[in-house]
């Protein structure tokens, strides 16, 4: 992430700050959710969710319509973790882009890369296999 993973000076790699921030951003969410969302296996993904279990900054809930998975929430801990971590990724890119992209530039490129997403899930380039 960003040159020098500034998220690293939070005691998290990369993609344990992406995992913290999609559940804090979306409560309730699933193993298969997380593993949907970026494009990893379930196995892999629910193996990353277990270590931030041990860390203390995510629990596993009893989904009350589904007994057989679980429901995904941050500990006061792990919101505490996520929210500085991300003060610290935007600082960051916001040294990396400066004035290189102003507002309304910096709008039009997020929309592409929406729609690129959007094309990309669409049909299934990138998605993981099992």
């Amino acid at each position: 992430m960003l040159g020098g993973q500034p998220v690293e000076r939070h005691g998290i790699v990369t993609s344990q700050f992406e995992f913290l921030r999609h559940l804090r951003d979306h409560p309730g969410s699933r193993v298969a959710d997380l593993a949907a969302e970026f494009a990893v296996g379930i196995g892999a993904t629910s193996k990353g969710v277990d270590r931030l279990e041990k860390q203390g900054w995510v629990v596993r809930q009893p989904n009350p319509s589904d007994r057989r998975s679980s429901l995904l929430a941050l500990t006061d801990e792990g919101l505490q973790l996520v929210d500085a971590a991300e003060g610290t990724f935007a600082e960051r890119l916001a040294e990396l882009i400066g004035g290189t992209l102003d507002g309304p530039l910096m709008s039009t490129v997020a929309q592409t890369l929406s729609q690129l997403r959007s094309a990309l899930e669409r049909d299934q380039i990138g998605m993981p296999t099992g």
